[in-house]
């Protein structure tokens, strides 16, 4: 519970201890802020599974990272009131260690495979096999005395998690039934978030330094819980009884943190870029340039500085916009001939 005082803090009421290494996520899709078209299918689809007695069908969440593909995966299967499996694209290297997992199933379960872009494809075409079959054959023994043998598996549902749709194969990414693209949130719903998450952590925030930390996370609900998380530290250690905003104000700067959200990260992205006049430039180069591995540029820092109109992707590569070079004070350049 919450209410707002007088003063119009934010302030929690719970009596528990700090919560400050607990979960933040939901516990049900009522508690879920943002997403509202998303969270609204799936409620109709379940809903829908669950008055005619079948497993919901198999479930694909992309988008970048943060947005709460996760967390949906385990409010999907509260709603179903089954036993969620977790497991991971990576973990699952071998067609016996997925094998092992499917015919472990009981009737109804979800199983949950974050990263499922990164399955080897070995192990995909059994998975996409069982998804449509219930069944996966297995080869026993080498040579002449080889046999295939099948091994049915439960009826279950999918939830699988990419931030690379593309990378997922036709065949695969067709046999899922519900495909939702998660988008980043607006300030509104970063604000929500952050006034439930202030609850949980037993903490208190003005409305006005809730206001400033929405507008630096970068419209990712990860991204706003760890500011907030560090906010509180700045609070505690100066003695403030909440979060206000010249709290804000400090501990942003103390991260690094500019008016728009901006890293360190972005502004050597940025700098890097215009060094290279400007563009276009390659991934590559630019990876090297500012040394960090290519999908995180692509994945973490990219979005942002595109959609605040300071990079652009274009056919022959990355290239800086003058709003970037002004909002950096960085001098005017010409584009180069760097190779995509």
């Amino acid at each position: 519970m919450a209410e707002i005082t007088s003063s119009g803090v934010f302030r929690s009421l719970a009596s528990a201890p700090d919560e400050a290494d607990g979960s933040l996520r939901p516990r049900s899709f009522e508690e879920f802020v943002g997403q509202a078209r998303t969270v609204g299918n799936l409620q109709t689809w379940i809903e829908a599974a669950r008055r005619r007695g079948s497993p919901l069908d198999h479930v694909l969440f992309s988008g970048p990272p943060g947005l709460g593909k996760t967390t949906l995966a385990h409010l999907v299967a509260g709603a179903l009131d089954r036993t969620l499996r977790v497991t991971s694209g990576p973990a699952l290297e071998r067609a016996g260690d997925l094998v092992g997992l499917l015919t472990a199933l009981q009737p109804g379960d979800v199983l949950f495979v974050d990263e499922i872009h990164r399955l080897p494809r070995a192990v995909e075409e059994y998975l996409y096999a069982a998804m449509e079959d219930l069944a996966v054959d297995v080869v026993i023994d080498q040579g002449p005395a080889a046999r295939s043998v099948r091994l049915t598996v439960a009826p279950f549902t999918l939830v699988g998690a990419t931030t690379r749709e593309g990378l997922l194969s036709h065949a695969f990414r067709s046999r899922f039934g519900v495909l939702e693209k998660l988008q980043t949130y607006p300030p509104e719903d970063i604000e929500a978030i952050l006034r439930r998450s202030a609850v949980r952590l037993s903490c208190e925030v003005y409305p006005d330094a809730a206001v400033e930390l929405a507008r630096r996370s970068r419209g990712v609900p990860r991204v706003a819980n760890r500011l907030l998380r560090r906010m509180r530290d700045v609070a505690e250690l100066a003695g403030e009884r909440a979060i206000s905003r010249a709290v804000v104000e400090r501990g942003l700067t103390m991260l690094g943190i500019d008016g728009l959200g901006l890293e360190d990260m972005d502004r050597r992205l940025l700098t890097a870029l215009s060094g290279l006049g400007g563009g276009p430039a390659g991934l590559r180069t630019l990876a090297v340039a500012v040394g960090e591995e290519e999908d995180t540029l692509e994945l973490v820092y990219e979005p942002h500085l595109i959609r605040l109109g300071f990079l652009q992707r274009t056919p022959r590569g990355r290239v800086i916009t003058d709003a970037a070079r002004r909002h950096l004070s960085l001098p005017a350049g010409t584009a180069g001939l760097f190779p995509a």
